[in-house]
C-alpha cells in the first residue's frame, strides 16, 4: 500500500486531512493519488487539467506564500462511499507575502482570506477527480493595497493587452465535466436555492422575511456585515450589475448534523451582460461569468449566517478586456 493510501472515518476527515497534509505537511507528491491523473479543477480565473498541473500550481502558491495555513471551517457534503462523494469545503486561509509571483514582488503584508472548493470524490476511492474552486481574490488584493478592478488591469498589460490576455473561464467551459450530479434534495439546501432564486429575481424582499435580523454576514472582498441592510447592499450590488444575466444553481447540498445547525451549499453562475450600474461600476455591455458559491447555516429565526463567494478580480478582467479592447 502507498504510504499516501489510508482509510478515513468520513468525508470531512477526508477532505480537512488531506487539505492540511498537503498545504501545510507539505505532502505535494501525495496529490498524485490523492487527485485522478486526468482532475479537472475549475476556477473563475482558469481551468487546470491533470494532477501534475495542480501540484505545479501548488509549488508556485507555496513558493509565494511559504507560511500559508488552511483553517477547515466546514465541509458541507452529500453522498456515500460506494457512490461517490460531493463536498463543499469552506477553508479561512492565511498568509504572509514572502517571495514574487502571481500578485507581484513580494510585499511582506500578512492576509487571511477564504476559500470555497467543491469537490467529486471517486465512488469507492478516496481521490478527487472534479474541483470547483474560488478564492476571494477581491480580499487578498484589497489587503495588499489596490483595487480588484486596478489589478486585474495590471493582469492584462502583464499579459500583453486586451487582445492577448487571458479570458477567465466561460460557463460553457465549465459543462460536459465527469460529475453529472446536482447535489441532493435536503430541504435546507432547496429552501436557501429558493432564497437565492428570489434575490436574482430582484424579489430583495426575501431578505428580511428569511434572514435572521441578527445574521452575520461574510461576503466577497472580505467584507463583514451584520442584519438585513447589509445583506441587501450586497446582493443588490451584485445582481443589479449584471441585471439581464441568466442565473443556475449548479450544485446545491443540504445538510443537518449532530451539534450542528442545519447547512446548505450552493455553487452558482450568472451569465450575462454587464447591462447595470452596482458593484462593477458603469455598464459596458460586456458578456460576464459570474461563478459564485456560497454556505449558510439556519436558525430558530431563519438564515443566521451567510457566507458568499465570488472572484472580483476575474469579473474585472472579463469587463477591461471587453472595454478596452474595442
Amino acid at each position: 500500500m502507498s504510504r499516501h493510501k489510508r482509510e478515513y472515518r468520513d468525508l470531512p476527515e477526508f477532505i480537512i486531512g488531506i487539505t492540511r497534509d498537503i498545504w501545510e505537511n507539505r505532502n505535494i507528491s501525495s496529490l498524485r493519488e490523492l487527485y485522478a491523473p486526468d482532475v479537472v479543477m475549475c476556477s473563475p480565473a482558469s481551468i487546470v487539467r491533470g494532477n501534475e498541473a495542480v501540484i505545479n500550481a501548488t509549488m508556485a502558491t507555496l513558493a509565494e506564500f511559504p507560511d500559508r495555513s488552511l483553517l477547515g471551517e466546514d465541509v458541507i457534503w452529500c453522498g456515500e462511499h460506494g457512490s461517490g462523494f460531493l463536498s463543499s469545503h469552506r477553508l479561512l486561509s492565511m498568509a504572509t507575502h514572502l517571495g514574487q509571483g502571481f500578485y507581484g514582488k513580494s510585499t511582506g503584508k500578512r492576509f487571511a482570506y477564504r476559500v470555497i472548493a467543491d469537490c467529486h470524490v471517486m465512488a469507492g476511492k478516496w481521490c478527487i477527480d472534479e474541483e470547483w474552486l474560488i478564492r476571494d481574490h477581491g480580499a487578498i488584493v484589497r489587503q495588499l493595497g489596490k483595487t480588484p478592478e486596478d489589478f486585474a488591469r495590471e493582469q492584462i498589460i502583464l499579459e500583453g493587452g486586451p487582445g492577448k490576455a487571458t479570458t477567465p473561464v466561460r460557463h460553457q467551459d465549465t459543462l460536459g465535466t465527469k460529475y453529472s450530479g446536482k447535489g441532493n434534495d435536503n430541504p435546507f439546501g432547496k429552501h436557501y436555492a429558493d432564497i437565492l432564486g428570489e434575490i436574482m429575481d430582484g424579489s430583495f424582499a426575501v431578505i428580511p422575511r428569511e434572514y435572521d435580523r441578527a445574521c452575520h454576514l461574510e461576503y466577497a472582498g472580505g467584507i463583514t456585515g451584520h442584519s438585513h441592510g447589509d445583506a441587501d447592499r450586497f446582493w443588490m450590488g451584485v445582481r443589479s450589475s449584471f441585471p439581464d444575466a441568466v442565473f443556475r444553481i449548479e450544485h446545491r447540498i443540504g445538510r443537518h448534523d449532530d451539534n450542528m445547525p442545519p447547512r446548505a451549499a450552493l455553487r452558482w453562475s450568472l451569465v450575462g451582460s454587464h447591462s447595470g450600474t452596482g458593484a462593477f461600476g458603469h455598464p459596458t455591455g460586456a458578456t460576464v461569468h459570474v461563478m459564485g458559491a456560497c454556505h449558510a447555516e439556519f436558525g430558530p429565526w431563519g438564515l443566521r449566517r451567510e457566507y458568499v463567494l465570488i472572484d472580483e478580480v476575474s469579473i474585472w478582467k472579463q469587463i477591461l478586456i471587453s472595454s478596452e479592447g474595442d
